[in-house]
Formats: structure tokens, sequence, C-alpha cells
């Protein structure tokens, strides 16, 4: 784990902007009727000011757009904010090795991921760390905590990819099930990502001078 953790810290230290083009779907289906609605979101990331997000185009449901899609997005950035206290660290989780599994061709730990919270951003399942980069390549599990009332489950897919050197979210697929009745599955592409990492400090001396 401190391997981890250690390469985590330094990758994102020198991560300091990217930007992508992502796009969300959510469908309900119950009660014989099927809703959705979809999204397109240009997100930006500075390691100055944080994540923001532009909303590029909507579709289908004004309900789920505003109930679930926006409200993903306020999510995200608030934890973007406070990354200390949804870190995968010690401090948050407690970690079971549950041995090795191939992972896109790559070798990977698998462990098992316990949440010492029952705070909603966290998760309890399973985690694959690239065996070479000390990197999640690979998340399965449900939050610690119901988020409401109305939902009776929910579990999450979710898988990063290595652009320029950094292991960033690639896809998302969340299955709820509603008390009420019905299936929500929200899934997320997120698109292909412009990468600006920190200018190397040799090159920033020979700018100044």
């Amino acid at each position: 784990m401190g391997q981890m953790e250690r390469r985590n810290a330094a990758r994102a230290e020198e991560l300091k902007q990217y930007k992508s083009l992502r796009h969300y779907e959510v469908v309900y289906r119950g009660f014989s009727a099927v809703i959705e609605a979809k999204m397109a979101v240009e997100a930006n990331y500075d390691a100055a000011s944080g994540k923001t997000f532009r909303v590029v185009s909507t579709s289908g449901s004004k309900l789920l757009i505003n109930k679930v899609l926006m409200r993903l997005l306020e999510t995200e950035k608030a934890a973007s904010a406070d990354q200390r206290s949804t870190a995968l660290t010690p401090a948050n989780y407690r970690f079971t090795p549950g041995g090795m599994e191939n992972e896109a061709g790559r070798p990977s730990y698998v462990l098992e991921v316990e949440p010492l919270t029952a705070n909603k951003l966290l998760y309890r399942g399973k985690i694959w760390v690239d065996a070479a980069d000390f990197a999640v390549v690979r998340i399965e599990g449900e939050p610690a905590r119901n988020p409401s009332f109305w939902i009776a489950h929910t579990s999450i897919q979710h898988r990063y990819s290595k652009t320029e050197g950094f292991w960033l979210p690639k896809s998302n697929r969340s299955e709820t099930k509603v008390r009420v009745g019905g299936t929500a599955v929200l899934t997320i592409d997120y698109g292909t990502y412009q990468v600006a990492p920190q200018a190397p400090l040799k090159a920033l001396a020979g700018e100044v001078q």
C-alpha cells in the first residue's frame, strides 16, 4: 500500500491539466416504462483550481438530467475539493490481499477494500492495481453508505486507462435497484484526454533565463 500511495502522490504532483469530452447516459426501467437521458460534458482539470465542467448538450428526461446527471457532476466536484477524505489510503480503507490476475493484459494485484467510515463517497468491494505502475486499473463494488432511502442497492464497475503516463478514468457503469420498483443504469464514457503534465524543472529554468 505504501508503494501505491507514493506513486499516486507522484503522479498527482506531475499532472497539472487535462480536458476531455465525456458522455453520460442514464436509463430507468420500471412499471412498464423506460425513461432515459443523455448529457455531453466538457471536463477540465487544473491542479491549482480543481475540476470544472461545462455542459455541451442534453437530451431526454429533464428529471433525470437535473436529479441524476447534474447532481453527479456536483458530487464529483465536491469530492475533488476534498480528496483526502475519499483517497484510496489506509486512513479511509482496510485492505486485504486477494492474489493476482491479468487486467487488460497486464499483471495486477487484487485487493479487497473495506471503508473505515460510512461515507457515501467511499465504497466496498475489490480493486485491481497494476503491478508495474501501482495504479488502480479497475474497481468493482458498492457505496459504503446508501445515498438515499429510495435506493435498495447499487453496484459499480469503474475502469481506468493509461494516457501520457497517467492512469485516468475510462468508463463507469452503475446499476441501481430502486425500492419502489425498477432499475436505473448509468454509464459514463470519459472520452479521449488531452493531458498537460508539469513542465520539467530544467525547461522552466531555461525559460527564465
